[in-house]
C-alpha cells in the first residue's frame, strides 16, 4: 500500500525551490529562472525500507514584502521544506518566519532547511555556525546544489523518513 504525504516548499523568491523540485522530481536542473505563480504540484515515488510513499511536493511561490504564501496551501502538510540561498543571508530570516507562520496551521511537522547552491560554496554569507545552531535546535540542515544534484535526493529522503516516524 502506498502512503501520500504532502511536503511544501517555503523561502523567498529565487531560492531555488523549483530547480531543486526540478532536479528531484525529474532529474533535470535549467539555468533558465521561472518565477512560480502560486502553486505547482509534482508527485514522486519512494521506497524507503518496506514502505511505499507517493511525495506530493508543493513548490510554492516566493514569499516577500508584495506577495504572501496563502495558508489554503500549507493545510495538510506532512512536512515542510525551507530553502535559502547561501550566497544570500538575506533569505534566511524570512524562510524560518514561514516556517513559524506555516507550524501554527500544521502542526509542529518535520522540516528539512535546505542551504541550496552549494556549488557556489566560496560565495556563501549564511554563516555555517548559524546553520549549525539551527541544526542543534531541531531543523533538518541539508546543503543542496540544484545545479549538480549534490544533496538533494538526500534530502527529500531525510524528511520522507521523519514524515513516516511521525
Amino acid at each position: 500500500m502506498t502512503v501520500k504525504k504532502k511536503i511544501c516548499m517555503l523561502g523567498t523568491f529565487a531560492v531555488g525551490k523549483t530547480s531543486l523540485v526540478s532536479r528531484f522530481v525529474h532529474g533535470i536542473f535549467s539555468e533558465r529562472y521561472q518565477t512560480t505563480l502560486g502553486v505547482k504540484i509534482d508527485t514522486r515515488d519512494v521506497q524507503l525500507g518496506e514502505h511505499a510513499l507517493t511525495l506530493l511536493v508543493w513548490d510554492l511561490n516566493g514569499e516577500d514584502s508584495f506577495q504572501r504564501v496563502r495558508d489554503s496551501y500549507l493545510r495538510g502538510s506532512s512536512g515542510l521544506i525551507l530553502v535559502v540561498d547561501g550566497t544570500r543571508a538575506d533569505t534566511l530570516e524570512p524562510a524560518l518566519a514561514l516556517r513559524r507562520r506555516a507550524l501554527e496551521l500544521v502542526g509542529d511537522v518535520p522540516t528539512a532547511l535546505l542551504a541550496n547552491k552549494l556549488d557556489l560554496r566560496s560565495g556563501w554569507t549564511i554563516e555555517q555556525a548559524r546553520l549549525d545552531e539551527l541544526a542543534d535546535a531541531g531543523l533538518g540542515v541539508q546543503h543542496t546544489s540544484a545545479a549538480t544534484g549534490e544533496g538533494v535526493a538526500e534530502a527529500f529522503t531525510w524528511l520522507a523518513e521523519r514524515m513516516l516516524e511521525a
